[in-house]
């Protein structure tokens, strides 16, 4: 299914990504991605402190741009995907959630993805959605979706983010989310070109800790988020043109722990070799940045065990991800190929802010993932 550079490694075989040193330079002022020809502009090249990029894509030629947000609680978690990979754009609702019933001894989880031929009909924005400039809405499939359809809304207003989206799930149950993701003044989120080549290069914007309220329904069952303040969305915005075949590790959570609001933003494989990385903590929404690649050491033949993600000499971050939970995709078809392990749990260790204070991480939730990607 998957070329050699996307296998899978043999079963019992820990995967670990050495790291490298890297560097790069903090932008602070607008700029477009891209030249007039298409190519990457060097002038894009940088990271940032906010969403300062325009992504002034044109055409085709394994373009790909994608929204992702996942908003999680103590208890449960929503994700919504909106993605156009050019020949195809799939657009998902996904729901996680872990306390359940009495005697219940695994999460409920529930998927549904529709898939649109060419993208027809899904046009995403040039920049992060409710970040002014050509940060536009994003709104796509129809009002009241049935069968395997979904409805997703990414709407900015004053001081945040509206997240709506609409379902079936599986079993019939209709699905509903309403959830606002704040972005308080002041808070920081990262922004970072990844460039492989002037052809081939990815603008990705993570934003970490917002602060979450809303609604999840799931039938006549209301769940609610950030009653207590304990919500937090997390967004992957990411707009490039991608290599044919490619493999990354990504990391993130969100939460109180050792007196501070901490996010965990964590990249891997993909940045190698790149003279970047998407590596950074948002601590009480100032971002300290990470120029150092991490080393991930996990077992895909049993990815349910417990990962460590660290800085060389685990100076800067030192932690042990336990999963609980493992959202397992094979996808093999016709341009497609998929083959992800995107686990949710629970980070412990320390890591260490920009003021050069260390912070005790204790039970942090978040995911850890390994994806191939074949597009």
């Amino acid at each position: 299914m998957f070329d050699h550079d996307v296998s899978s490694p043999p079963a019992g075989v820990a995967a670990t990504v050495a790291a490298v040193a890297s560097s790069d330079r903090e932008l602070t002022a607008p700029v477009d991605l891209c030249r007039p020809d298409g190519r990457l502009d060097p002038a894009a090249v940088g990271w940032s402190r906010r969403p300062l990029h325009r992504a002034n894509l044109r055409g085709w030629g394994r373009t790909k741009r994608w929204e992702y947000w996942c908003v999680a609680a103590p208890t449960h978690l929503v994700a919504l995907t909106v993605s156009d990979l050019d020949f195809l754009a799939l657009n998902s609702v996904h729901v996680l959630r872990w306390d359940g019933p009495a005697g219940r001894t695994r999460p409920w989880e529930m998927e549904r993805t529709a898939l649109v031929p060419f993208g027809r009909g899904v046009a995403l924005p040039e920049a992060v959605a409710g970040s002014g400039g050509s940060g536009t809405d994003v709104v796509v499939g129809p009002e009241r979706p049935a069968g395997g359809r979904v409805r997703v809304e990414i709407l900015g207003e004053p001081g945040g983010t509206r997240l709506r989206a609409r379902c079936l799930a599986p079993d019939g149950l209709p699905v509903e989310v309403d959830v606002f993701a704040a972005l308080p003044d002041g808070h920081e989120t990262l922004g970072v070109v990844v460039p492989w080549d002037e052809r081939r290069f990815q603008y990705t914007s993570k934003h970490t800790a917002r602060p979450a309220r809303g609604t999840l329904r799931i039938g006549d069952e209301t769940l609610a988020f950030g009653e207590a303040g304990d919500a937090w969305a997390v967004l992957d915005h990411g707009r490039g043109r991608w290599p044919r075949s490619v493999h990354w590790n990504w990391g993130a959570a969100s939460g109180r722990t050792g007196g501070r609001t901490l996010g965990l933003q964590f990249g891997g494989r993909w940045t190698v070799g790149t003279g970047t990385t998407e590596n950074a903590l948002c601590v009480d929404g100032r971002l300290t940045r990470i120029g150092e690649e991490l080393t991930w050491s996990y077992d895909l033949a049993d990815p349910l065990a417990p990962w460590t993600v660290r800085t060389p000499g685990a100076d800067r971050v030192d932690l042990v991800f336990t999963p609980f939970h493992d959202r397992r995709t094979r996808t093999g078809a016709g341009l497609l190929a998929n083959r992800t392990d995107q686990c949710f749990g629970h980070y412990r260790g320390s890591v260490r802010a920009e003021d050069g204070r260390r912070i005790a991480v204790h039970d942090l939730f978040g995911w850890a993932e390994d994806v191939r990607m074949r597009w």
